[in-house]
């Protein structure tokens, strides 16, 4: 598999939940922030590509996507902004069960208590960047 198309590939997907954060943060700012971990009620898709989105969709696709591509695109598009904000409320829920047994200050940690606290973040983050892999892959093969 190119992997210069799949670091772009990847890079279209950070893009896509950008555009999808901006939604979601106007949306909690109205509603009054609403939600219990800081993201909103649920994931806001937001499929328009910003102007950086469309430079990484064109160089990703530069003969265009034909109109079962376009909608296989969409649907991965949105499926990971979807599995993106399950991952960062996991993240978020995690950050706030480990403070709320240790407490928020990271330096009186003792050495094993920290090592659980990254651990804990490296696989979440572990976890992401194997679901982002396999959505770009998947984007490629489009």
């Amino acid at each position: 598999m190119d992997e210069a198309r799949i670091r772009v590939a990847e890079e279209l997907l950070r893009e896509g939940v950008y555009r999808s954060r901006d939604r979601q943060s106007a949306l909690q700012s109205l509603t009054g922030g609403a939600g219990n971990c800081g993201l909103g009620e649920r994931a806001e898709v937001v499929l328009d590509l910003s102007p950086r989105a469309r430079e990484l969709y064109d160089r990703l696709f530069s003969a265009g996507l034909d109109e079962r591509s376009t909608e296989r695109f969409r649907a991965l598009m949105s499926g990971w902004i979807e599995e993106q904000d399950a991952l960062d409320r996991k993240r978020n829920h995690f950050l706030k069960a480990f403070r709320g047994r240790h407490g928020s200050d990271r330096t009186a940690y003792a050495p094993e208590i920290l090592a659980e606290f990254e651990g804990g973040l490296a696989r979440i983050a572990s976890e992401e960047d194997a679901a982002r892999r396999r959505r770009a892959e998947a984007l490629v093969d489009s």
